[in-house]
């Protein structure tokens, strides 16, 4: 059993990274969405709507071979389930979930990383969860960086999309509204922005799996049905990206990824009432996308969920307030996140009476990189020795949201995006840090 001191050390270890995005995997994921078309025809199932136009992303924006660190994974993955209500821990602690995987990951600046031994024994029992929680975590590191380089002069924030889209659509029976009764959905959305310009919006469907690359091809096709499903703007001009990350239990992970090109996703416009730090008026808007019309003919609308010009100013106020909450939700502040959820986006999942052991609390200061930082820690044991794990922001950037000024954390964030992000062993904290260009913080040291 390796040392709690020298798992920690691994965390900031950089590892190399294999992403395949090429004309062949465009034509496999074809393939594989031809004959689910073909099994779903002979059910008698109706046929899925599939994002059209999926390429391969330039090596310029996605490298073939790119290095990770471990601790920027998990940093990835905690501040994307912050918001995810699937346990009893009502949103505040729902991000610890990803140190489980401190020992899940193994690799060296000379080799690729794969599943470590731990890695391996727990895919034996918990294969879904452990692949569909690692892709996460890897697709979204990757997205922020080929869409950092993409957009160079812009901020990139990942918004969770169910909480997103909650804010104007019921999407199933425990919301309140006309229901879509539609499961195909992104799980995030990218947004790019920039203080005092439109936002540009972009859907993120993420899978895994513990076999092969034709797994892989099979996943890349049902994930077009779930990009497919948003659409912002005209018609089919969407962009969007899908990941598929291979998590083979004897081998190297690989990440696939396509994309699809388009003119849509921009958040332009104003509108009384939709500024960043006013609250979010909830919407009850039908779900459905509205194909143009054929001269005189308007189509029947298709399954899904269409933010059309009139909503822009109001999407782009949703998409920043729950890019807000999910940060103060990583730094532990239930007031903080509430105030920035509507009803059915889980305002009370963050008030109210809280399980004995499920909950977080901002009340932790720490320097980290010579960076001062509030937020909440928790101590548990890592091979039988006590560790503390601080999740949390910059000590500033942070005041900025906990008393409702979204506009100017962006446009203060927005200027320290060329200092940030970093990861380090912090020899005064003694243990690995994460820094995001959000200003968020991850940290994780053993206990004397």
């Amino acid at each position: 059993m390796k040392p709690a001191g020298d798992v920690l050390k691994d965390l900031t270890q950089p590892s190399n990274i294999s992403a395949h995005s090429s004309l062949a995997l465009v034509g496999s994921v074809d393939e594989a969405a031809a004959d689910d078309d073909q099994a779903r025809d002979e059910k008698e199932l109706d046929q899925l709507r599939r994002k059209p136009g999926l390429q391969p992303i330039p090596v310029k924006d996605l490298k073939q071979t790119t290095q990770l660190r471990p601790w920027d994974v998990l940093h990835t993955l905690g501040q994307a389930i912050a918001l995810s209500r699937r346990g009893a821990g009502r949103g505040l602690a729902e991000h610890w979930g990803c140190l489980k995987y401190s020992q899940a990951l193994t690799g060296g600046i000379d080799s690729f990383m794969t599943l470590s031994a731990e890695g391996r024994e727990t895919a034996d029992y918990y294969k879904a969860i452990q692949s569909g929680e690692l892709s996460t975590g890897f697709a979204l590191t990757l997205a922020r960086q080929l869409l950092s380089r993409r957009y160079p002069d812009h901020s990139v924030s990942i918004v969770p999309a169910d909480t997103a889209l909650r804010a104007g659509w019921a999407l199933t029976s425990r919301d309140s509204g006309p229901r879509s009764g539609y499961r195909y959905r992104p799980q995030f959305f990218a947004e790019i922005w920039k203080p005092g310009e439109p936002s540009r919006v972009i859907p993120i469907a993420c899978k895994g799996n513990h076999s092969n690359a034709a797994s892989s091809y099979i996943q890349l096709a049902s994930a077009s049905a779930h990009v497919e499903a948003v659409h912002i703007g005209a018609w089919n001009e969407t962009p969007s990206l899908v990941f598929s990350t291979e998590l083979p239990t004897d081998g190297a992970l690989t990440v696939h990824a396509l994309q699809a090109r388009g003119s849509g996703g921009r958040l332009s416009g104003s509108a009384p009432g939709t500024g960043l730090d006013q609250r979010t008026e909830e919407d009850n808007i039908f779900p459905g996308i509205q194909p143009p019309a054929d001269g005189e003919t308007t189509p029947k609308s298709e399954p899904g969920f269409h933010v059309q010009p009139e909503h822009f100013p109001w999407f782009r106020q949703v998409l920043a307030r729950t890019g807000a909450a999910g940060l103060t939700a990583f730094a532990g502040d239930s007031a903080a996140t509430a105030q920035y959820l509507t009803k059915r986006q889980g305002q009370r999942h963050f008030t109210g009476f809280t399980h004995a052991a499920t909950d977080s609390t901002q009340d932790a200061n720490q320097t980290l990189l010579d960076i001062p930082c509030v937020g909440t820690d928790h101590v548990f044991r890592l091979n039988r020795t006590r560790v503390e794990a601080f999740s949390g922001m910059d000590k500033h950037l942070f005041r900025h949201l906990a008393a409702g000024r979204v506009e100017q954390y962006r446009t203060e964030v927005h200027d320290l995006r060329k200092t940030w992000p970093l990861l380090a062993w912090d020899s005064e904290w003694n243990g690995p840090v994460s820094v995001h260009h959000d200003g968020s913080v991850l940290a994780i040291r053993v206990l004397p």
